[in-house]
């Protein structure tokens, strides 16, 4: 049975989902990029989400949680990824400005967990996660200067829903139940600053404006916690079909 509040393995689990989409994304697109390069990228960081998904899984098996269900076998509305990435819609750049924000929302919300028996994996997760993060952020600033109105238009629907995973500003150090239950040590409120920080910062010299996104995303009224999003909406039964493998079960060992 579960040690941890609900409220953290439901945040955990998030954060799982997440990765799990994000590793199925990336195999998808990793045929798919504009040279051998990208592709390779891309190929590589579905296989380090897939282990980092593994090791997140084991510990939400510590908490509880049927190791089929994390496989997969739930509704689409079971899966508490990031909504960007419920469907990616577009080309390369599309692509791009989608899984870059919901790979470093993650990244910000694992780093901020406080347990010692989590540092390890969460420091060797930071290790490769590191460099997702710096290839992401060279990508958006070349693809800034080629297709500056596709990447704002993305960024524009992409960080807020993001931002709505990282959660409501009203959790700040003084409201956020996860850093006064000591599960966490950085507040909501300060990741969401560091996570907008960042992006100001990387399109500051660049022609994408960010004048238009949503900073203030979510409104803490609609915002479903458990699913860190506003509204409903999940990933496809296809999806669920390829993240299971149920097709080729039978060549399964």
């Amino acid at each position: 049975m579960s040690d941890w509040p609900d409220e953290a393995v439901e945040y955990l689990q998030a954060i799982a989902d997440t990765k799990l989409v994000l590793g199925h994304r990336n195999a998808q697109w990793s045929l798919a990029g504009p040279s051998l390069e990208d592709d390779i990228g891309g190929s590589s960081a579905a296989q380090e989400e897939v282990g980092h998904v593994r090791q997140l899984f084991r510990m939400l098996q510590q908490q509880g949680r049927d190791d089929d269900w994390l496989q997969g076998d739930r509704d689409p509305t079971e899966f508490n990824n990031v909504s960007a990435l419920d469907v990616i819609d577009g080309e390369w750049p599309e692509y791009v400005a989608t899984i870059a924000p919901a790979d470093r929302a993650a990244w910000y919300l694992l780093d901020a967990i406080d347990r010692d028996d989590m540092d390890g994996m969460i420091t060797k997760i930071g290790e490769e996660e590191y460099f997702h993060l710096e290839y992401h952020d060279a990508r958006l600033e070349t693809l800034a200067e080629e297709y500056p109105s596709r990447i704002q238009e993305t960024l524009e629907e992409t960080l807020p829903q993001t931002m709505a995973f990282i959660g409501p500003s009203t959790y700040d150090d003084d409201a956020d139940p996860l850093l006064d239950a000591g599960f966490t040590d950085t507040s909501i409120a300060s990741i969401r600053d560091s996570f907008a920080d960042h992006y100001r910062e990387l399109f500051d010299d660049t022609p994408v404006s960010l004048d238009g996104v949503d900073w203030t995303a979510p409104d803490p009224d609609d915002w479903d916690e458990t699913r860190r999003r506003v509204g409903s909406g999940g990933i496809s039964d296809e999806d669920i079909r390829q993240l299971t493998g149920e097709e080729n079960a039978m060549f399964a060992r």
